[in-house]
């Protein structure tokens, strides 16, 4: 079936098939924190053309590659210790090095170019976000939805202390929402990352950062958003 005619969101999409994230990156269409809608949509939302789209798309299916890490058939539990050890991880070490380097490009260069002061403020304000945010995660929704992996095993019971899983769960998908819009705005003010002509070496380093980071984040919110999370309101639903 032609992709233009499935009812797959495109965030349902990459999580089955991670290479067609770049398609849609190229395209401008937000997979991750935006991914709960149809290609049709996604492409009229971005002007962009949809018969150009689906051929890239189908040019991925016909690529033969070597066999990708199939999340969407991982356990929970093992999915939730992936995205801490790997993404959690990244992002507490990342954060202090980038926050030096767009500071230090602040303090050098701001008074002549107050798009490097935003830079830098953003930043700072998204590395503080996303620390809290992965806080709550893992002291408060992922030992859940471990919890809820355990039980279905034992078969036992399992409540919430808050209810049910969608509440914390809607809490992180705005928290994700607000972390997208600031990824969105310091690719903007970088210009896509493309560091000014005659820009130092600090300058430069601190745009391939920010890259390296805006895309590990895109993959880090895309298995939260598209796999993790309904997964694990399906799972709770399904023990009630």
């Amino acid at each position: 079936m032609s992709t233009i005619e499935d009812t797959r969101t495109v965030g349902k999409m990459v999580a089955q098939d991670y290479r067609k994230a770049e398609v849609f990156k190229r395209h401008g269409i937000d997979f991750c924190c935006g991914g709960n809608i149809s290609l049709n949509q996604a492409c009229a939302e971005k002007s962009a053309d949809i018969n150009a789209v689906q051929a890239e798309l189908d040019e991925v299916d016909s690529r033969q590659t070597a066999p990708q890490e199939d999340f969407e058939s991982w356990e929970l539990d093992m999915l939730v210790d992936h995205i801490v050890g790997v993404h959690h991880v990244y992002v507490k070490k990342s954060n202090p090095t980038i926050r030096e380097f767009v500071n230090r490009v602040k303090m050098v260069h701001g008074m002549h170019k107050p798009n490097v002061s935003e830079i830098s403020d953003r930043f700072d304000g998204l590395a503080q976000e996303l620390e809290m945010h992965m806080h709550k995660e893992e002291t408060v929704l992922f030992p859940y939805i471990k919890e809820l992996v355990a039980a279905k095993k034992s078969g036992t019971k399992i409540s919430a202390p808050f209810g049910t899983v969608q509440n914390p769960i809607n809490m992180m998908l705005a928290e994700h929402d607000s972390a997208g819009n600031e990824l969105e705005a310091i690719q903007q003010l970088t210009e896509d990352y493309v560091p000014p002509k005659g820009a130092c070496a600090t300058h430069t380093v601190s745009y391939g950062q920010l890259k390296e980071y805006a895309d590990d984040l895109m993959r880090h919110i895309h298995l939260e958003n598209n796999i993790l999370f309904p997964k694990a309101i399906a799972l709770e639903k399904e023990l009630q």
